[in-house]
């Protein structure tokens, strides 16, 4: 039986995936296996390449369309690691990322989350900053990427990733759920993950319109874990006051910017590269 699984959906990204299993097979830990779900891919290609796919300790699982969610929850199920890793089919790991998050939580059994510090690649380049992770700011939004390191038995006792938990917000109430059953949390100030950009990504290809129905998906991550929003936050009148206080001064702070000489002298140095973008634009 493994330690790891480190668990791939993968849907029509087969020109990737080969890089990715890459990746994990590089590391310096090899007590690991690797679960690919192809979730009902339509492209040839990824279907042809996955359906012999021929890589030390990987397995494919091929099942219908199912969506990333459940895609995730089927690969930890057949997996058999303690420890599992996900991993999206297009993105990277450092050959040391797996022995370091092992070790750590090898050593401190209250830790339930393990992460890292990132850097993107593809079409954007950079490091993907997050703020430092607390409690707070974790109840306030995600701070997590979903390619974080957790306890199997924490999967099974939390039932996995919630699938009715849509528009992105699936990562955040899992962790969320992790976090609940008193496990800690722990960043390695380090770049050992690697996330690729493309313009498929699901950050680019979200739909602004369906916005409009985050009320009910927040509505029901807040139902779930109001005991750690109660006991974080128990004064939502102060709450919304600091909200309504950091709004207004963040206001103030933006009409300052405008009214700053070197504002004032960027914006008149820039236009005339605008007026000439706008002619290109009409032409």
């Amino acid at each position: 039986m493994p330690k790891v699984s480190v668990i791939i959906p993968c849907y029509n990204l087969g020109k990737f995936v080969e890089e990715t299993v890459d990746s994990v097979l590089a590391s310096t830990f090899t007590d690991f296996e690797i679960i690919i779900v192809n979730d009902g891919s339509k492209d040839e290609y990824t279907n042809q390449l996955l359906a012999s796919f021929n890589k030390p300790k990987t397995k494919v699982i091929t099942t219908p369309n199912q969506g990333v969610v459940k895609a995730r929850n089927t690969a930890v199920q057949n997996s058999t690691g303690n420890y599992i890793l996900p991993l999206d089919a297009d993105d990277k790991i450092s050959p040391e990322y797996m022995s370091k998050a092992v070790k750590l939580l090898d050593e401190n059994p209250k830790l339930g989350i393990i992460y890292c510090k990132a850097l993107m690649f593809g079409e954007d380049e950079g490091e993907w900053i997050l703020p430092e992770y607390t409690i707070n700011g974790m109840l306030a939004q995600c701070l997590i990427f979903v390619t974080g390191f957790f306890r199997r038995e924490d999967f099974d006792s939390i039932g996995g990733w919630d699938y009715e938990m849509s528009y992105y917000y699936e990562d955040w109430d899992f962790w969320l759920s992790i976090i609940e059953r008193g496990r800690e949390v722990y960043r390695i100030p380090e770049f050992h993950f690697y996330y690729r950009i493309v313009g498929t990504s699901r950050t680019r290809t979200r739909d602004w319109q369906e916005e409009k129905k985050l009320g009910v998906v927040t509505q029901r991550l807040y139902k779930k874990h109001v005991q750690l929003y109660v006991e974080h936050f128990q004064n939502p009148i102060t709450l919304y006051s600091q909200l309504q206080k950091n709004k207004a001064s963040s206001e103030e702070h933006i009409k300052w910017v405008y009214n700053t000489s070197d504002y004032r002298l960027g914006h008149f140095l820039l236009s005339p590269f605008r007026f000439v973008k706008k002619l290109l634009k009409s032409s």
